[in-house]
């Protein structure tokens, strides 16, 4: 892998949140388009992730779906784009990790957290060397890191994993680095 040609975004499907996520969101989701990465994400047509697809179709972006049977009513399938319905979250995670070269970890709750632990444990265990970016601009994700930090520094994880993610600001900033990472991981 020397290019990123998709990257997966786990974020939040509640409208309930605050307006600025949701233009994070839409940020990311028109730099995505304008780079000609594919947004490979939830399916879901609502909160942030329904924002972020809307955002990279309307600027005329590819997006992948994928949406499990039991989500379809809640998080309201993006019908405008392609989609995958699989049968339960384990197909729908995996198959989102298969389609993706890279990570951005948007603003969400505890399945977003999940998703993204997860992926980083699988780099953990040596399964994959895809990098991953954290994305806010009011350092929503710092209490993270901050734990992260206290994880390398009672020994549970070496210093050198820091290099399979990122904290950022800007969707700029945050597909930069992972362009960056895929290099540095490739070595």
């Amino acid at each position: 892998m020397t290019k990123i040609r998709s990257i997966c975004v786990y974020c939040g499907a509640s409208d309930a949140v605050d307006p600025r996520y949701i233009k994070l969101a839409e940020a990311l989701g028109r730099e995505l388009a304008k780079r000609g990465i594919r947004l490979v994400y939830g399916g879901g047509g609502v909160g942030l992730m329904g924002a972020c697809a809307r955002a990279a179709h309307d600027a005329s972006g590819e997006v992948l779906g994928i949406m499990p049977r039991f989500l379809l009513q809640k998080e309201r399938i993006y019908k405008d784009v392609e989609h995958r319905i699989v049968d339960d979250m384990h197909t729908r995670k995996q198959m989102m990790f298969d389609e993706a070269d890279a990570f951005i970890v948007l603003p969400g709750g505890i399945g977003t957290l999940e998703e993204a632990v997860e992926i980083l444990s699988w780099a953990r265990l040596g399964l994959h060397a895809k990098p991953m970016a954290f994305l806010d601009e009011d350092g929503f994700w710092s209490p993270f890191f901050e734990l992260l930090e206290r994880i390398i520094e009672g020994g549970f994880i070496p210093e050198e994993f820091r290099q399979a993610m990122v904290h950022s600001k800007t969707s700029s900033d945050a597909i930069e680095a992972l362009l960056d990472r895929v290099v540095v991981l490739d070595i």
